[in-house]
């Protein structure tokens, strides 16, 4: 009988929806260990996570057992519950409609995770509006000004 084998790596971009659901830097640590619980228990690799005020970037090796909408769905939906429950914002917390999905190579991995990691340092160059674009230019995908993300500048 054969099995299915699958090397997917995939860096899912999304974001705040309104200024005062900004990500606060005390609660940074507490919702990547709440994401990365949802990301492992849907059989997924988390491979790194970094939690900006106004967006989020999740480097992950995919499990296609399970559907990126569907995995999206869980994380997006969970974490606005998690951070609702807690508190951490005046009002509802929401995530903004939709995401970014960019897919690499194995020998791109640790670029990646370093460019995960250090995205404080890369803000102080440019905004995540700016770092957006770049991600759909540099990955050559076609979008509608009309449906992207409502930045908070």
């Amino acid at each position: 009988m054969a099995n299915t084998y699958t090397q997917l790596y995939i860096q899912i971009v999304f974001t705040v929806n309104g200024k005062p659901n900004l990500i606060s830097q005390k609660h940074k640590e507490e919702l990547h260990k709440y994401m990365t619980g949802i990301i492992q228990n849907r059989k997924h690799k988390l491979l790194a996570i970094n939690c900006m005020p106004d967006h989020v970037h999740i480097f992950i090796g995919y499990q296609p057992s399970q559907s990126l909408p569907d995995l999206m769905r869980d994380v997006k939906s969970n974490s606005s519950k998690f951070i609702h429950e807690k508190g951490w914002v005046s009002g509802k917390f929401e995530w903004q409609v939709g995401y970014g999905a960019f897919s690499y190579s194995r020998s791109h991995i640790n670029n990646v995770i370093k460019y995960i990691n250090n995205q404080e340092s890369h803000h102080k160059k440019l905004t995540f509006k700016e770092e957006y674009l770049s991600f759909l230019k540099k990955f050559d995908v076609d979008y509608d000004e009309n449906y992207l993300f409502d930045w908070i500048e």
